[in-house]
């Protein structure tokens, strides 16, 4: 109830009613967008593909695009290039001293990258859009000339883009992080297909009572368990000591640094599905070839011991990128050096380098609480479905994504809502 009367407070605020009508209008485009489909496909065709087996090996393409992929709308590469963009930005702006040196710039620093993000994402965007017509989806196209696969390469590039351009305005003139929320708007979107199938088995006895109740207590507890990571914090007491300048006296009080529990938030859950996405995006070019039937066995969910691999990946991925996002976001130098400027030190640590130590190793050991917890979250439903007869597809990672990115859009919201002094649900 409580968040639901900070939407509303929200909503009497003119400038914010304007950024959520914005978003809203946003996710509707992205939404309509998911269903207009790519021109000269044949639907039949494609629908048999993806009964014989496809579905299974690309559900993750799937579940970033909200249905699009499967459907082959021009949504259809969903924001998977832009993410794959970034994280190879990240990883660069790391190696190549140029790229270091201009993320240190400032904001006109971050904007180059931010263009150099852009340009990269054409790219692999055209290169993932030239795998699925002339490899996987080529016994779904009418006509297999050059003409139509130009078409159908520069509508899948075009569509892209577009949810690029699209997420950056979300970010720019709406609330939260666009791309984040156009796979938030992607995961609801199927919530309501998801509902009726589950009605549609209850109906016909494939789904038994218990069945479903274990389910939704599984999935209460995972909700439960994101919120409390995703709020949880460390906080370090800090001390100001007292200085006279002029007349008047400053410092003496006492207040703390918040060190999230989960710094990184979903992104690490993102990037290493994106990681992990990419020997499936080379098989679009040879779908019926050995390298097709390796993927499969030994890099997919639906291979043995490939689900044990896959599962295995996916927690080293998200433990190193929840480290390297946190690492890429936090500076605990640049904390203890303003600490230091302002009189501030932590009781029993001696200002500068060590409470820079003292920072990073706190800041450590908490990480590792949170980037367990996503590792186990993202594979649960694996574990589950592994060991059990339940059979649900919207679990662990979508309710990672989705749950997460509801926070995270609550908490600017409120942002915006603090600043006039008002009380909202996250404490």
């Amino acid at each position: 109830m409580n968040m639901l009367s900070t939407i509303v407070s929200a909503w009497k605020i003119p400038d914010i009613r304007k950024r959520m009508i914005f978003t809203l209008i946003m996710l509707a485009i992205f939404r309509l967008g998911s269903n207009i489909p790519v021109p000269g496909i044949d639907r039949t065709v494609l629908q048999q593909l993806f009964q014989s087996g496809q579905n299974g090996l690309f559900g993750l393409f799937d579940l970033f695009s909200g249905g699009a992929f499967s459907n082959f709308t021009i949504f259809a590469l969903s924001v998977t290039p832009y993410i794959t963009a970034s994280i190879i930005l990240n990883l660069l702006t790391i190696a190549i001293p140029a790229l270091e040196a201009l993320a240190k710039e400032g904001e006109e620093g971050r904007k180059k990258i931010a263009q150099y993000t852009r340009y990269l994402t054409v790219v692999l965007a055209l290169v993932q859009a030239i795998g699925i017509s002339v490899g996987l989806f080529r016994q779904a196209l009418i006509n297999t000339d050059a003409f139509s696969i130009i078409v159908i390469v520069a509508t899948l590039t075009a569509g892209t883009a577009f949810l690029m351009w699209l997420g950056e305005q979300i970010t720019e003139n709406g609330i939260g992080n666009g791309i984040s929320f156009i796979i938030f708007g992607g995961i609801i979107s199927r919530l309501p297909v998801s509902v009726v199938q589950t009605v549609t088995r209850l109906a016909t006895g494939d789904l038994s009572v218990v069945t479903l109740v274990i389910f939704l207590i599984i999935a209460v507890v995972i909700i439960v368990g994101i919120v409390a990571i995703q709020q949880g914090t460390r906080k370090i007491p800090v001390q100001y000591a007292k200085r006279v300048v002029g007349r008047k006296m400053y410092g003496g009080q006492s207040t703390h640094i918040p060190l999230k529990v989960n710094q990184s938030g979903v992104i690490p859950v993102i990037f290493a599905l994106s990681l992990l996405q990419f020997p499936l995006t080379l098989t679009y070019f040879f779908p019926q070839s050995g390298f097709t039937g390796f993927v499969v066995k030994y890099l997919s969910l639906n291979g043995q011991p490939g689900i044990w691999i896959y599962s295995l990946l996916n927690v080293l991925l998200i433990v190193f990128f929840t480290y390297f996002y946190t690492a890429v976001t936090f500076n605990p130098i640049e904390v203890s050096n303003n600490m230091k400027a302002n009189g501030g030190f932590i009781p029993g640590i001696r200002p500068g380098k060590p409470t820079a130590e003292y920072i990073t190793k706190v800041m450590n050991r908490i990480t590792v609480v949170g980037a367990i917890f996503l590792a186990f979250i993202a594979v649960l439903p694996t574990l589950i479905f592994q060991f059990s007869d339940l059979n649900f597809r919207f679990g662990g990672t979508s309710l990672l994504i989705a749950v997460g990115v509801a926070l995270e859009t609550m908490k600017q919201l409120e942002g915006q809502m603090t600043m006039r002094n008002y009380q909202g649900f996250l404490k």
